[in-house]
């Protein structure tokens, strides 16, 4: 029984099909279905069922996947404890957000990948909440406030925030100064989300409402400097129409609740130590990147 194989099964029966699971490992959907066939022949057992919308686990394969999983990752730590130090192999899948992650977190994932040459680093850029389980990402870098999960987080560093508004917003319609003012405002949004804010040592969470929704943190910028509502974003990506002038910060008296960066992975007692080396570079980064940890 081969290591690859085991580990290939596993695939298949998480991304629930033979072409979804070749696209995760890099290989061709023969590959892949050579290496299900070897598996079940070695055991004597069907483990899937196929159908022509992909691929289904039987009560056998349900039974084996836990434990082809677990010697999959038995596996990988053993190679991490007998491999030089500081070397890294085999892949690593990451997803990331696309607001200000090709821009901030790119670079990072290229130090990663210059002092580690043995390791293939795959990145998914997305504003989307992906599920790192069914969709095979061994870890996520996520920005925000961070929902309850089981998903394993580890802090990297904070991100900072303001609320803003056009000058031509604020003409038309008055500047909110207050979180029960904000209410009686349009808001951009990215979705139906509650905006933090500080009162002294108190956080006062407040749900606004607007018509302009956007799941990207540019667009909801381009709708803040047309004058269509009030924003609450990232520092990092208003930082020039602040200082234009096209971007005026509002309701001062309450800063945003300092939001975070974290790198997010699925359960597990033993953390990869790519995933571990790159939580430690990104602590790294925004230690020395002010940019995007700090006020401007």
């Amino acid at each position: 029984m081969d290591i690859e194989e085991l580990r290939t099964f596993v695939e298949v029966a998480d991304a629930g099909g033979i072409s979804a699971a070749a696209l995760r490992l890099g290989v061709a959907k023969s590959i892949v279905s050579r290496r299900l066939t070897r598996l079940e022949q070695d055991l004597g057992v069907q483990l899937l069922s196929r159908t022509t919308r992909g691929a289904a686990l039987t009560e056998a394969g349900a039974t084996f996947r836990d434990h082809a999983a677990r010697a999959c990752a038995e596996v990988d730590q053993a190679r991490e404890t007998i491999a030089p130090a500081g070397e890294l192999r085999g892949r690593l899948r990451i997803a990331a957000p696309l607001t200000f992650g090709p821009t901030h977190f790119a670079p990072v994932l290229a130090e990663m990948a210059r002092r580690h040459p043995q390791l293939q680093i795959h990145t998914c850029y997305s504003d989307h909440v992906i599920n790192l389980v069914t969709e095979g990402f061994d870890c996520a870098i996520r920005v925000g406030y961070l929902q309850d999960s089981n998903l394993v987080a580890r802090y990297v560093g904070p991100v900072y925030a303001s609320t803003v508004a056009s000058p031509e917003y604020i003409k038309a319609h008055g500047a909110p100064t207050t979180p029960e003012e904000l209410l009686a405002h349009q808001a951009l949004m990215q979705g139906t989300e509650s905006w933090y804010f500080l009162d002294g040592d108190d956080t006062i969470s407040v749900r606004p409402q607007g018509r302009f929704k956007a799941d990207n943190g540019a667009a909801l910028v381009a709708a803040a400097v047309a004058g269509l509502g009030v924003g609450h974003l990232p520092d990092i990506i208003i930082r020039e129409h602040l200082s234009s002038g096209a971007l005026i910060p509002v309701m001062t008296r309450y800063p945003v609740a300092p939001a975070a960066a974290y790198v997010v992975r699925p359960p597990g007692q033993h953390p990869a130590k790519k995933v571990r080396i790159l939580a430690e570079l990104l602590i790294e980064y925004f230690d020395t990147m002010p940019s995007i940890a700090r006020h401007p």
